[in-house]
């Protein structure tokens, strides 16, 4: 605002120098033109007077003198300098002449210069404006009206341009701090959401952002109310994102709990078996095996060897699953879907002889670019997770099929159908059906997880669609991916 008001002050400073300036070479051109009218006159009068009588004194003797306050001189070769002003009383004649002094004489021509008009100042009188002629007589002809009237002109327009200044200043003033207090009002509404915003806890816990710029405050279409707007949005960004961080969160500590819970079983199971065996061990004789003790030993390295690889195939999924969030792990080749197909249910029909199994193919070979290796895992982990989920007599139908630039590649069967309490989490992380993780219900929950990792490593997508009596998970697959990572 200081800024606006100064830049203003000075235009008007500029605009009343031009004013002043203008006005008052227009006065003085209409007080010249004036003056000039009477010095022809009084040069006149100068002219009928012998040389020897022409003083100011007798020039204007028995004259009516055009204006008050008139200077008149002469400068005579025979009676020398002399001049005298008339006196008045208002715009009205006294009558009267008072002599000029030698010192005043002295200052008109001092003040004199080479054109034809000229401005003096003189002692007790002011300023003049004066012209010079010359008689054809000889004598020279000073006649001079006063500037006071151009002065007070000036000096009255020079006040009304201040007063009219000062009061535009302050009503300049007044009118920007009230434009720019109403039109920061939004930046004013952005400060306290901020601010509020800022006063939250942000890095522990659940967080949701409820503050928000008022709509009032946040119209885009003008430049302050641009900046709320900006902010809502950045705060439903930020907002979405915490709650995308609270969800990692609560997902990590979830792996984090389940994976210790799938460590811990096998790990309790070792160390049980191994002090089982220890003891056996020591309560058998000095130097002698006892069949007992063999036995026992025996039967507890087995367990120990079925735990320890189990827990191997948990920690050999997990690194899986990290590498595929990597995108690594993946070697990149031609891959026969439908040999995988094949293939696939000939290694999951003799694990569930009591279910039905039904395999649909074309004629003509599906093929694809990817890792032949995780594909085959893919048709495994699901072909496993529709024998163990569904009781015996389920009918089981692998499908692999063609639609546009597509590979499809589905499951289907006619069990009790999915949870619909899981069919959120069905591909998260150890995320099962049973709760109490009995290894007859299922595996390690992580089957599933693999299968859409690979999935969307191959650019590909997994959906399943469940209802009683007809389950189906459908993988799509493009056949030629946009570009294939470089595996490692």
């Amino acid at each position: 605002m200081t800024a606006v008001i100064g830049f203003v002050s000075l235009i008007l400073v500029i605009v009343a120098i031009i004013t002043s300036a203008t006005l008052g070479r227009t006065l003085e051109d209409q007080l010249d033109d004036e003056l000039t009218s009477y010095a022809h006159q009084i040069t006149r009068w100068v002219e009928i007077e012998p040389p020897s009588q022409a003083t100011a004194g007798n020039v204007l003797a028995g004259k009516t003198v055009p204006v008050p306050g008139l200077l008149f001189a002469v400068w005579s070769p025979v009676t020398g300098a002399s001049g005298v002003t008339v006196n008045s009383s208002g715009n009205e004649i006294n009558g009267t002449l008072k002599e000029l002094t030698t010192a005043q004489l002295g200052e008109i021509n001092a003040g004199l210069g080479g054109g034809p008009f000229s401005t003096v100042s003189l002692t007790d009188l002011g300023s003049y404006r004066v012209a010079v002629t010359t008689a054809n007589t000889g004598v020279v002809v000073v006649t001079g009206l006063p500037r006071d009237d151009i002065q007070n002109q000036l000096t009255q327009l020079l006040t009304v341009i201040a007063l009219a200044t000062i009061g535009g200043l302050i009503l300049l003033a007044l009118t920007t701090a009230i434009t720019i207090r109403v039109s920061l009002r939004p930046l004013r509404a952005v400060a306290s959401t901020a601010t509020r915003v800022a006063n939250q806890q942000l890095d522990r816990g659940e967080v949701i952002i409820t503050e928000r710029v008022p709509a009032s405050e946040a119209d885009p279409r003008t430049e302050t109310g641009l900046v709320g707007a900006a902010l809502n949005k950045l705060l439903d960004h930020v907002n979405t994102s915490l709650a995308a961080r609270q969800k990692n969160e609560e997902q990590m500590r979830r792996f984090v709990a389940d994976a210790s819970h799938e460590l811990r079983t096998p790990l309790a199971s070792i160390r049980g078996y191994s002090e089982l065996s220890l003891r056996a061990l020591r309560q058998a004789p000095a130097g002698a095996d006892g069949p007992d003790a063999i036995e026992s030993t025996t039967s507890s390295l087995e367990r120990i060897q079925a735990q320890s690889l189990r827990m191997t195939r948990l920690v050999e999924d997990l690194l899986l699953l990290a590498r595929l969030d990597e995108g690594r792990e993946l070697v990149y080749g031609t891959v026969d879907l439908t040999q995988l197909a094949l293939e696939g249910l000939s290694d999951a029909r003799p694990t569930a002889v009591d279910h039905h199994w039904v395999i649909d193919v074309p004629d003509e070979p599906v093929t694809i670019v990817g890792d032949a290796g995780r594909m085959h895992q893919v048709v495994a982990n699901l072909l496993a997770n529709a024998r163990t989920h569904t009781p015996a007599g389920t009918t089981i139908t692998l499908r692999v099929g063609r639609e546009g630039g597509d590979a499809v590649l589905s499951v289907h069967d006619d069990g009790p159908g999915i949870d619909p309490a899981l069919r959120e989490e069905l591909f998260a992380r150890f995320a099962r059906g049973d709760t109490s993780r009995a290894r007859q219900t299922g595996g390690t929950g992580l089957g599933l997880a693999i299968v859409k990792a690979i999935v969307d490593g191959h650019g590909g997508s997994i959906t399943a669609a469940s209802t009683p009596g007809d389950t189906t998970f459908t993988v799509r697959l493009p056949i030629t991916p946009a570009a294939a990572p470089e595996s490692d």
